[in-house]
């Protein structure tokens, strides 16, 4: 997608924060887990990536930078492609690398899905804040919404309004009586993703898993890494981490799906039963209406938005 943007520099109070400059991880990481859809055993390894790199995706010799053109299927999970090759369920990773802020690291990966590991993305933030975050010399560029944009599904929307800080509002509402009507709002900073969104997981209903798995989905789900339920009850024996922990793995998924932009937004979204497609739509549409924001260059103004906690 070609677009115009207009870069308008602006610099801190304090030239030197942590977020006026990208960051990358200060160590290889290594993991290894389950794919969720594929229930295959993959080996993933995170390094360190040069400044304007972005978060790119590396897999049999291919290239695939985590950006909205990129983006393939969204059923389920939000796939990546080049055409040929693609990489499922990046979601909850591009959620962990975006919470800590994170802009460029290099994802090795020796399958086509990124490990589901627990559900949430709380073992990658472990694994990043153990190898540690390096500040790097280039200034961030930040995506900052100056006019709403709505897309609709339905009862479903999705919405960025212009805002001084990053933050989400979002609805749930599933006929299950374990989950009914859920709502949760919070600014969105590295400490708070950290201890509010961080550990959701994803979750299902065992009523759809053979469906699911005739589709190739869901193979390697399991009460390891997902929030399972009945027609009433959480199959889970350790229950919630949180009290409204599906309205908040929601919320992390929408920081991953919208990590995609290619930038960090400033900005509030406000979802109402929104999804992957619907969130990948609302990113195409803010992007294809280039008067609905502007670029900042460097850490936002203080008068434009509070300082971001340090990860």
């Amino acid at each position: 997608m070609q677009t115009v943007v207009y870069v308008q520099r602006r610099v801190g109070r304090k030239r030197g924060a942590t977020l006026f400059y990208q960051r990358t991880i200060k160590e290889v990481i290594k993991l290894e887990g389950v794919g969720l859809h594929s229930g295959e055993q993959v080996q993933m390894v995170l390094c360190p990536a040069p400044p304007d790199t972005g978060i790119v995706f590396l897999t049999g010799g291919k290239r695939i930078k985590a950006v909205c053109d990129n983006v393939g299927d969204t059923s389920y999970a939000t796939t990546i492609h080049d055409g040929t090759t693609k990489i499922r369920t990046v979601e909850h990773l591009l959620a962990a690398l975006a919470g800590l802020s994170i802009d460029n690291v290099y994802v090795e990966l020796d399958g086509s899905e990124v490990p589901i590991m627990d559900g949430s993305a709380w073992p990658f933030i472990e694994v990043i804040r153990e190898a540690g975050i390096t500040v790097q010399g280039s200034a961030r560029r930040y995506l900052k919404i100056i006019k709403p944009v709505t897309v609709h599904e339905g009862d479903k929307s999705a919405t960025l309004l212009p805002s001084p800080v990053s933050r989400i509002t979002y609805r749930i509402d599933f006929d299950h009586p374990a989950i009914s009507d859920q709502s949760c709002s919070m600014d969105v900073e590295p400490s708070t993703f950290a201890e509010e969104l961080a550990g959701a997981r994803t979750f299902g209903f065992m009523k759809d898993v053979e469906m699911l798995q005739k589709a190739g989905l869901a193979r390697g789900g399991s009460l390891e890494n997902a929030v399972v339920m009945d027609d009433e009850h959480i199959l889970n024996e350790e229950g919630l981490r949180y009290h409204d922990e599906f309205v908040r793995h929601k919320m992390l998924d929408a920081i991953g799906d919208l990590s995609l932009v290619g930038m960090p937004i400033i900005g509030h979204l406000v979802a109402d039963k929104s999804g992957h497609w619907l969130n990948h739509r609302l990113v195409l549409e803010v992007l294809s209406h280039p008067d609905s924001w502007m670029v900042l260059e460097g850490e936002p103004a203080f008068e434009e938005t509070r300082a971001f906690m340090e990860a």
